[in-house]
């Protein structure tokens, strides 16, 4: 890796598709950039109808056809163990390509290979351990519940850790022994060409895993999937409107969905919290991955009392976040992943200096005139109807309101369209239990920061998403629930037609 180059570069980013890597149909690619600089480096195929069609035929062949469906559990998990191994050894590898590929500080990529890892041997081992219960009414039935793998699951991806999001859905899909077409984030196609080669090396038979680069935009690889009469279900995070469009269009197929959106989650800081560590939390919360991850603290709310001492320490400590090159291991906040999201956060900043009081950042900053480079901004005296406030911004910057009582608290993190997490500062045991009850979030953490069991539910509500995945709630998404009645007496339902 020289200057943050991979070493190891392809030549082209390419679909795969039963087996092999090919070009686009119609020969189309578009330009890849690379955040720090923003010049072009690399051309991706560009999906269309056609493409999609070629691995929807793949996949679907695979799961007519193939052994992936029909495996024990049992195998199914020791090629997913596999998986998990393969994808470790290419832990500096991968960090590098995503470091590159999307601007997050290498510090904060290296860990990527390791979770993606564990998404797949956490499904390895669920498969192999899951029950269902029967149901039994002695002498007269019994009833027990037959899972199955749907078919083709669709999965379209964000940039934002794009490989490690990859994996979060992969590894329930193929668990359950569904085949898979993923479509991944166009900003960030670079790391997705692992997949081929660990799913090789691991023995995945040709068609199981398919990929098509491109756009989401109608006609393109995105669209062209959630349209596609052959894919029964599709898993998508991204942007609460995309998440709206992909509804209407699944609709008239009636495909199962599950959807992570947006967010603009709340933390909620009160007088008897433990002020540095609630401080420390929330800066990570907001400003790792470059402030561009959907469960970001972006909305601080603090109680009155120690707002002001709470303000002026924060401000501080993020004027010393420190923000570089991608590939510099100390580098905390790396580049915005691209000039199209980048004018998207400056514009919000812009706005955030007409409403409200700036304390920290707002601007380039001075070592980085060119990329996609942003000071980590704070913003104080929020008010609660403000654009910064409501909307989210998915960038290193952080509104921060007070509040007085519970209630006013309760009242502001359930003021906006978004749901998808919240987190409460507090060593009132009462109080942060029926707060997070109240709050109206999918996910709360107390006293913590997005540390999350895989066991459990990931999702939010309102405009931030539609089911839940993890754990079980994962393998219920991708596999058929069919009920089996067994008689086990006189056959008791009345009789009709008999009459004398």
């Amino acid at each position: 890796m020289t200057n943050g180059k991979p070493a190891n570069l392809p030549d082209q980013i390419r679909h795969y598709i039963n087996g092999e890597f090919v070009d686009s149909i119609d020969g189309d690619t578009f330009d890849v950039l690379n955040p720090v600089t923003n010049e072009a480096y690399i051309k991706a195929s560009s999906g269309k109808v056609a493409d999609i069609d070629a691995a929807v035929a793949a996949a679907k062949d695979a799961f007519d056809n193939g052994p992936w469906p029909h495996m024990l559990p049992r195998e199914r998990s020791r090629i997913l163990h596999k998986i998990a191994d393969v994808v470790e050894t290419r832990q500096q590898e991968l960090a590098e390509m995503e470091t590159w590929d999307s601007g997050l500080p290498i510090s904060q990529t290296l860990g990527q290979a390791r979770r993606a890892a564990e998404n797949f041997r956490f499904f390895a081992d669920l498969i192999v351990a899951q029950e269902d219960n029967a149901f039994k009414v002695p002498g007269r039935q019994i009833n027990y519940v037959n899972r199955k793998p749907i078919g083709v699951a669709g999965l379209i991806t964000p940039w934002n850790t794009p490989f490690m999001l990859e994996s979060w859905k992969l590894g329930p899909a193929l668990a359950t022994g569904n085949t898979v077409v993923l479509k991944p984030a166009e900003f960030t196609p670079l790391s997705a060409g692992l997949w081929p080669g660990i799913f090789e090396e691991a023995g995945l038979p040709a068609g199981v895993f398919n990929m098509v680069h491109g756009f989401g935009e109608e006609g393109y690889a995105g669209d062209s999937l959630v349209k596609h009469p052959d894919v029964p279900l599709i898993s998508f995070t991204g942007e609460s409107r995309t998440g709206q469009i992909i509804m209407g269009n699944a609709a008239p197929y009636l495909k199962g969905l599950s959807m992570e959106l947006g967010g603009k989650s709340p933390a909620v800081v009160f007088e008897d919290a433990d002020l540095e560590t609630a401080i420390d939390a929330t800066i990570f919360g907001v400003f790792s991955l470059n402030g561009e991850r959907c469960t970001a603290g972006s909305r601080i709310l603090v109680q009155r009392s120690i707002y002001d001492e709470f303000v002026e320490r924060y401000a501080a400590q993020a004027a010393n976040v420190k923000v570089g090159l991608p590939s510099d291991p100390k580098t905390e906040v790396g580049a915005l992943v691209h000039p199209e999201h980048f004018d998207k956060v400056w514009s919000y900043v812009q706005i955030g200096k007409e409403e409200a009081r700036l304390v920290a950042g707002g601007d380039r900053p001075e070592e980085f005139p060119e990329g996609n480079f942003l000071q980590p901004t704070v913003f104080a005296d929020v008010a609660p109807d403000a654009r910064i406030f409501q909307e989210e911004i998915f960038g290193p910057v952080v509104a921060i309101t007070p509040f007085d009582t519970d209630e006013e608290a309760l009242e502001l993190a359930n003021n906006t369209t978004y749901g998808l997490a919240a987190y409460i500062w507090t060593n009132d045991l009462q109080r942060s239990h029926n707060f997070a009850q109240k709050v109206e979030a999918g996910m709360v953490w107390l006293n913590s920061n997005n540390v999350r069991d895989l066991r459990t539910p990931f999702g939010g509500v309102k405009a931030s998403g539609l089911g839940q995945e993890g754990g079980y709630r994962s393998i219920d998404f991708y596999t058929e629930q069919q009920a089996v009645h067994i008689n086990l007496g006189e056959v008791h339902n009345p009789v009709f037609g008999k009459q004398q």
